[in-house]
């Protein structure tokens, strides 16, 4: 009863017909299109819903105690997130939504040890199912999608042309240090394309073994290095501080230290430019599901909770660029590349982590097509005469950049063949 009193007031637009672990089957909503279905298989699963939907679901799913209709995971997910955008609500949902706000700075006490846990959870994971999802060089963040029809490879190959405009790269043998450098991408494309001597900091084994190799196979070996290091341990000054997709991991309490540091490593005419997830309607909590299975001590603040921290570094902010709906259409492209290459990787892991990985990506792309998310890039500075007064400059870096090169900008890390791999899945589901 509890669940179908909140179901009565979650739908708003269009019909949801629900088929009960009893066997009966109750429409909710307008009886008119657009219309989903779903099918919930047991009593637990029932109860679980009611009481705390937004961790349930996905758990119900990967348990295989819910079904959708037709197996449409993204037309069932959209048809909720449209109609709790559209202000249906769930009102068990609410309340754990203030508990979550409440925990908030317990739950992102991201410490040295935590973070290095945390990122090891998710990115650490057998190099098989990175290797078919991503692009060729390996970038696990938004890309940038300036004319809306570029593949991913040359969709990430101008995100980081687009990133590098804003670093202001004019001369060879600038030091940069990149801050959260996954599998070395960014650091090697800066290194070639623009002669930076490049640091990259990770916290991920898997991910510092991978950048040290392509380095070596590239022959950059001399212009870049890769630590297995926190940033809050670095202490060498540079010209340039680059950050893309690491902010999010490092917890509301830690936001002044980040800043902070950023502020004490860059040299007096120094550029740092960091990106990152964030959300449109302000400050909110992570996730539950999320927290659990994918990200965990992870959040996608609001600008204002990041600039609020910026105005009192002693840092400038001398560009802020919101990128809109760039991370669906790179998660659509991922999506797809996951489902294609889906069968065999049910042989590295198992069905329930495939069930898991499907509906993260299919949820984190909604959450940029529907909940407000979006992603931030800010360009800072420690003068405020560093970059010049009208930002046209990036404009013509990147055209220039990009007339002389064309997506095969990077050896590309091949793709690892793929095999029976087992315990991994448990690993991280738990």
């Amino acid at each position: 009863m509890i669940l179908e009193a909140a179901l009565e007031r979650l739908v708003k637009i269009g019909t949801l017909t629900v088929t009960f672990p009893d066997g009966s089957v109750k429409a909710f909503g307008t009886g008119e299109e657009p219309r989903a279905s779903l099918a919930i298989r047991s009593t637990l699963a029932q109860r679980r819903l009611a009481r705390n939907p937004a961790l349930a679901l996905g758990e119900a799913y990967m348990d295989g105690e819910i079904e959708f209709g037709d197996g449409d995971l993204f037309g069932t997910l959209d048809f909720l997130a449209m109609n709790s955008m559209e202000g249906g609500s769930h009102p068990f949902d609410k309340l754990m939504e203030k508990v979550r706000r409440l925990r908030r700075s317990l739950d992102q006490f991201n410490t040295t040890g935590r973070s290095r846990r945390n990122v090891a959870h998710h990115y650490d994971l057998d190099d098989r199912l990175y290797s078919v999802m991503l692009d060729h060089d390996r970038q696990y963040s938004c890309a940038y999608f300036p004319d809306g029809d570029e593949t991913l490879e040359d969709a990430q190959l101008k995100k980081k042309v687009h990133i590098a405009s804003k670093l202001m790269l004019d001369r060879p043998g600038l030091e940069v240090l990149d801050i959260g450098c996954g599998w070395g991408g960014m650091a090697l494309f800066l290194a070639r394309d623009y002669g930076a001597r490049v640091t990259g900091l990770t916290l991920s084994q898997e991910q510092l073994s991978v950048a040290r190799r392509r380095a070596f196979e590239e022959g950059l070996s001399d212009l870049v290095s890769f630590e297995l290091s926190d940033y809050r341990n670095w202490d060498h000054k540079v010209d340039r501080i680059v950050s893309v997709g690491m902010f999010e991991h490092v917890g509301i309490n830690h936001y002044k230290t980040f800043f902070d540091k950023v502020k004490s490593l860059l040299r007096d005419d120094g550029v740092a430019v960091i990106h990152a997830i964030g959300r449109a309607d302000g400050p909110g909590s992570t996730n539950p599901w999320i927290t659990k299975y994918i990200f965990p001590g992870g959040y996608s603040p609001a600008v204002s909770e990041v600039m609020s921290v910026v105005e009192k570094s002693g840092l400038w902010a001398t560009d802020i660029e919101i990128l809109r709906l760039h991370y669906a259409r790179t998660l659509e492209l991922w999506r797809e590349r996951f489902d294609r290459h889906r069968a065999a990787l049910t042989t590295v892991y198992d069905e329930r982590f495939c069930r898991m990985f499907e509906f993260y990506l299919v949820g984190s792309e909604l959450a940029f097509r529907r909940w407000g998310h979006m992603n931030w890039q800010i360009q800072l500075t420690k003068d405020v005469a560093t970059v010049p007064l009208a930002r046209d400059y990036m404009a013509a870096a990147e055209r220039r950049k990009l007339a002389s090169m064309t997506s095969q900008d990077a050896t590309p890390i091949h793709a690892v063949p793929l095999r029976a791999s087992h315990g991994r899945a448990e690993q991280i589901a738990q």
